[in-house]
């Protein structure tokens, strides 16, 4: 079977060779042109200014009060509208601007947690800075594609996540299940680290350089596992808080 020229085999399946130098520099590298100028644009670098856009925009919305149904349903959109596109010059301000309506709906959580404690809003984003550069370089590192099939399991993983919340929505869930899903899910958003990154080096080998949707991918797994760990952080402070009271 042939797709986009290359054939997929048994054999070539079972290849898990290393990558090659230009696939191992499209991780450090890209070059687009803008306007009459040719940059090169960091992957890396990419992903900061996104992030960066992303604290803006919480900022924007302890400021202006402007997250909510319409931030939601803007970067909702643009997700969408970036996802299904193939790349286009402007899609950079596309990314930045989903960026910022990103963080300007996670403000009110981010206000909720400065105002009961804003050591937990650092210790969430140092945590996820470090689990990512870790998970991310542990998959760059790894033989090719050792990890790239576990995107079903994680799939599955993450189907099992949502009938679990589902049944705790409506049967009432104890702190056990709390746990359970917000261990789980650091687990899965840990999971899909990996997955992408070996998933963004293998379409690299086959000539896709688009760094604009593999900055996209790399910014949403950064974005859901903050709130992961900042959501685990806040309700193990609350939990010890609670238990401090006690005693």
């Amino acid at each position: 079977m042939e797709a986009n020229g290359t054939i997929w085999s048994h054999d070539y399946l079972r290849n898990s060779h290393e990558f090659s130098p230009a696939v191992q520099n499209h991780l450090k590298r890209f070059c687009i042109v803008l306007g009459s100028h040719r940059c090169v644009i960091d992957l890396y670098l990419t992903l900061f200014f996104a992030l960066l856009a992303s604290a803006i925009g919480a900022y924007i919305h302890m400021v202006w009060n402007i997250g909510g149904n319409v931030s939601t349903l803007g970067f909702s959109g643009i997700m969408i509208w970036l996802r299904f596109t193939l790349y286009e010059p402007n899609m950079l301000y596309l990314l930045f601007l989903f960026a910022l309506l990103k963080g300007a709906s996670v403000g009110p959580m981010i206000m909720l947690v400065i105002d009961f404690d804003s050591s937990v809003l650092v210790t969430a984003f140092v945590g996820t800075a470090v689990a990512f550069v870790c998970f991310s370089a542990a998959a760059m590192l790894a033989t090719r594609r050792e990890y790239l099939y576990h995107g079903a399991s994680l799939a599955c993983c993450m189907s099992i996540l949502w009938w679990v919340q589902i049944a705790s929505s409506i049967f009432g869930g104890s702190t056990t299940v709390v746990k359970f899903e917000l261990y789980f899910g650091l687990l899965i958003f840990v999971g899909y680290i990996v997955v992408d990154t070996q998933m963004i080096t293998e379409k690299a080998h086959h000539g896709d350089m688009d760094y604009v949707q593999h900055s996209f991918t790399f910014f949403t797994d950064f974005a859901s596992l903050f709130v992961q760990i900042l959501v685990l952080n806040m309700f193990r402070k609350m939990k010890k808080g609670r238990k401090d009271r006690r005693n």
